[in-house]
């Protein structure tokens, strides 16, 4: 997703951003970010789902400043590529999750590297999918403390670079740790947030702030848990995979309640933000439950890309609802603002700060377009994929095309009509065409950025060679 134009950008962030009033702007807070994988926006109970516990997960919404109209791409490296550059994924060659057209452009600034420059201490767990080659790695883009999978999920291996260590499972799996393997025990989630736990432990008791990137590759399949939580819901639901999948989150809910027991014991509860979302739509639990919404992962419609967005900051956020339009590209500027951050010179964001909206849910908001496309186009099919699953969002209209070429646009009314049922396209042209006119220039803007799409993969993965040098071939 992405802003229509810079000068909107800029247009906002001198409005609101930098003039947002100094109770938070620069108070530089510990920051904990959590993005769950595959997780939909209704496998929560506080949104509404009628099965799933997710007690921590709903402190966090009550306590907390919550999106209601908060957006990500539709699939995870996207997503992910996004929240780092504060700019639509396709902006740094992402197009895809494997083929290469997974890999961040090492010409990209992330929000790491300027809370790192800001003096931040820097983290991630878990899953980092914007790369395995050395170059991509979260080492070299701004990370102090690298403890991740490769790949997109444990296990997982394509073509190319895109790969985990041989073997790898949720249970027991091997870890990449500041560059070598560590053979860990016990269940993958329990694993990322014990060890992000730890050095948080370590850093809490130094001068600079930290920032932990928590990124669990659950509920992601396989779906695997252990049986004490798919024990949960096996009399509740009757679709395995559902009971898995449901357990896996009940899992990361037990562990987030970790987190908030630690900052408390820690007393820094009131100096750190922590601020959970998901990476796109939902998946395996969808036919339970998707809080009436269209679509799922890897679709445009508002199921594949709403998300979960809980801001939660005792004694400095006051809890409640913000309803205007909000997005993963945002948290870029927002982090950097309240850590004071300087952004670099040339480093062009698309993305708005969300500071005046945490502090006033009421402050002036210009409309903005949001841009959806799922990607994943055959290799050297880009330009003419323009149309192929692809959305323009405004405040109150949602525009979806479904491959069908230029005069395939779908219109709804979100105010009325929040499931995307009614399609109002054929009698709004006047709605219309402005929202065409707005994606035909964003879809120009991004055509010469596809970097990764022509891309020759080597003819060893990274990460299994790494692996073996290290250990042998002992996992095949």
């Amino acid at each position: 997703m992405s802003d229509l134009t810079r000068r909107q950008f800029g247009a906002a962030l001198g409005a609101g951003a930098l003039a947002a009033a100094p109770a938070l702007a620069g108070k530089r807070p510990n920051v904990i970010l959590v993005l769950t994988d595959d997780q939909g926006y209704g496998d929560l109970a506080c949104h509404g789902n009628p099965v799933i516990k997710t007690p921590n997960l709903d402190r966090l919404h009550h306590e907390g400043v919550r999106f209601t109209d908060f957006h990500n791409s539709p699939t995870c490296s996207p997503t992910r590529t996004s929240l780092m550059t504060g700019r639509h994924e396709f902006k740094s060659g992402v197009t895809h999750t494997i083929n290469e057209r997974e890999r961040m452009s090492l010409k990209a600034t992330t929000v790491a590297q300027v809370l790192k420059s800001a003096g931040y201490a820097t983290g991630i767990f878990g899953k980092w999918h914007l790369g395995d080659a050395a170059p991509y790695q979260p080492n070299r883009r701004g990370f102090d403390e690298v403890f991740i999978h490769g790949c997109g999920g444990i296990g997982q291996s394509y073509p190319g670079t895109c790969s985990d260590a041989p073997g790898n499972t949720y249970f027991n799996p091997a870890i990449l740790h500041n560059g070598v393997f560590e053979k860990t025990e016990g269940y993958c989630t329990d694993v990322f947030f014990g060890q992000g736990l730890k050095w948080m432990d370590e850093k809490r008791k130094g001068k600079a702030p930290f920032f932990a990137y928590i990124t669990p590759n659950a509920p992601h399949a396989p779906l695997e848990c252990p049986a004490k939580y798919e024990t949960i819901y096996k009399g509740l639901v009757k679709d395995e995979r559902a009971a898995k999948f449901f357990g896996m989150i009940t899992n990361i809910d037990d562990n987030v309640g970790k987190v908030l027991a630690k900052l408390k014991e820690w007393e820094i509860e009131r100096d750190t933000l922590v601020f959970f979302m998901n990476d796109n739509g939902g998946t395996a639990g969808v036919r339970i439950f998707n809080a009436g919404m269209r679509g799922q992962k890897n679709t445009p419609y508002q199921g594949g890309t709403r998300a979960a967005a809980f801001f939660r900051w005792p004694g400095t956020l006051k809890p409640g609802d913000v309803n205007q339009l909000a997005a993963h590209i945002d948290l870029f500027p927002t982090l950097a603002e309240l850590a004071r951050a300087r952004v670099p010179a040339g480093v062009k964001l698309d993305g708005r700060s969300l500071v005046p909206l945490l502090q006033n849910p009421n402050a002036a908001w210009t409309d903005r377009y949001l841009f959806t496309h799922i990607g994943r186009w055959e290799k050297g099919k880009a330009a003419e994929s323009k149309y192929a699953k692809c959305r323009v969002r405004n405040g109150r209209y949602s525009m979806v095309n479904m491959d069908k070429g230029a005069g395939g646009w779908e219109l709804y009314d979100l105010k009325n009509d929040p499931g995307e049922k009614t399609d109002l396209a054929a009698q709004s042209p006047a709605i219309v065409k402005p929202m065409n006119a707005a994606y035909d220039a964003w879809w120009e803007e991004i055509l010469p950025c596809l970097e990764n799409e022509n891309a020759v993969p080597p003819a060893a993965a990274p990460y299994k060679e790494l692996f073996r040098k290290q250990f042998g071939d002992v996992r095949g």
